[in-house]
């Protein structure tokens, strides 16, 4: 408190010069150099005030505060446009999932503009970085062996030629009897359900009866993971700052056991699997979204591995 009283009364003559902004930003030997993302907004809505307050304003606050102190700060964001709730809302607007991904992210980046949050770069999922860094990701795990093949049960409309994702199907509710439920939810009792476990399924798009049929998918085998991924948070919860609740819920998942997780779609909007006998499917939004913060810094700067891949600064 002293100190801060002390600098308060020399006046802003005492602070250091601030400092002038490089384009691009990147890591500089010798500094503090801070890598800020906020969660990547999903593309098939407008913006409100929730969620700017929820996650885009306090990640702005602290990009500024950085500043402030003259950190060498980098401050990223973009929109998350692929996955079946783009197609949903794509048809529903009669446009193409491309149309609609580039009118939302043009509102998205104006809306924020508007707002002045201090982005040094709001990018976007669906460009050709994206494509190249997370077929990368999925060739280095299929090379160290940490994926496996294993069948789905899905429903499929023989009418629309199609597998049906959650969104999809609906019917009525195996737990409750709600006869709108979704393919992925009941929004009257609020349990989740795998679309094969409706009662009465129908194509959402044609009204047709969908047929439950095997399909072929890859898993990322997290249980070959778990023992790495123990030691790992043994070390980290002895050093760092994590909270009660995170480490809460993770012994939680590590008690209950890592299942294999599957990481791939039967759709055609999406990051295409680059593997034969699976071309014809996508990867699964939850494993090509968060590979997203290190494609729109790499649409930011070609040397976006230096803040990705740089353990030293």
């Amino acid at each position: 408190i002293a100190v801060a009283v002390d600098i308060w009364a020399q006046g802003p003559s005492a602070l250091p010069p601030p400092r002038q902004p490089r384009t691009p930003v990147l890591p500089v030997e010798g500094e503090r150099n801070v890598l800020i993302t906020s969660a990547l907004p999903y593309v098939n809505n407008v913006p409100h005030l929730g969620n700017i307050i929820g996650c885009v304003l306090s990640a702005d606050t602290f990009a500024r505060y950085c500043r402030l102190r003259n950190w060498n700060t980098l401050f990223v964001c973009g929109t998350d446009e692929y996955g079946t709730a783009t197609e949903t809302r794509a048809l529903q607007e009669g446009l193409s999932p491309q149309e609609l991904c580039d009118r939302y992210h043009a509102l998205h980046a104006d809306i924020y503009t508007w707002f002045r949050i201090s982005f040094d770069h709001f990018g976007r999922t669906t460009t050709p970085q994206q494509t190249r860094i997370a077929q990368d990701i999925f060739q280095r795990l299929l090379a160290r062996g940490f994926l496996l093949q294993d069948t789905l049960e899905q429903l499929r409309c023989e009418s629309c030629g199609r597998y049906l994702a959650d969104r999809f199907v609906e019917g009525t509710c195996p737990f409750c009897g709600y006869g709108e439920a979704r393919g992925d939810q009941c929004d009257k009792c609020g349990k989740l359900i795998n679309a094969v476990e409706l009662k009465n399924p129908q194509c959402k798009l044609c009204r047709g009866v969908p047929v439950v049929t095997p399909t072929q998918h890859l898993f990322l085998d997290l249980p070959k993971l778990e023992g790495q991924l123990e030691a790992w948070l043994e070390h980290t919860w002895a050093t760092g700052d994590w909270t009660a609740n995170a480490r809460h819920i993770t012994r939680t998942w590590l008690r209950d056991g890592l299942k294999p997780r599957c990481i791939t779609r039967d759709l055609t909007w999406g990051t295409p699997v680059p593997l034969d006998g699976f071309r014809d499917k996508v990867f699964y939004v939850w494993f090509d979204a968060p590979i997203g913060y290190l494609s729109i810094t790499a649409n930011y700067t070609d040397q976006w591995e230096r803040w990705w891949k740089n353990p030293q600064q």
